[in-house]
């Protein structure tokens, strides 16, 4: 990576700036939720975008994926130590629009 090209807020951006990961992100402030309820938490997103947003929160290490070795099976996702660092920036957005909701 050239650093004089290096931009913090283009990095950020590239990680969470997408219409759904801020929303998912957001919704596991409180803790990790199981795969269907966390959809739940995020009306209008499709099956595969729901699919295709953990995946690449996963790999960019926000996030963790459990599967419990359970019948039927179990899958819960939470934010990792890295995700945890995003909760002023996420609860600031809330507050925004809290504020400048019209």
């Amino acid at each position: 990576m050239d650093k004089n090209n290096y931009c913090p807020l283009n990095y950020t951006i590239g990680l969470i700036g997408t219409k759904w990961k801020p929303l998912v992100l957001f919704h596991l402030l409180e803790g990790p939720l199981r795969s269907g309820m966390l959809q739940k938490q995020v009306p209008g997103i499709s099956n595969k975008m729901f699919t295709q947003t953990l995946r690449e929160l996963e790999k960019d290490g926000l996030i963790f994926r459990k599967v419990y070795p359970v019948v039927p099976p179990k899958v819960e996702y939470g934010l990792s130590k890295r995700g945890k660092t995003l909760e002023p920036i996420l609860k600031s957005l809330d507050q925004w629009g809290v504020e400048n909701h019209e």
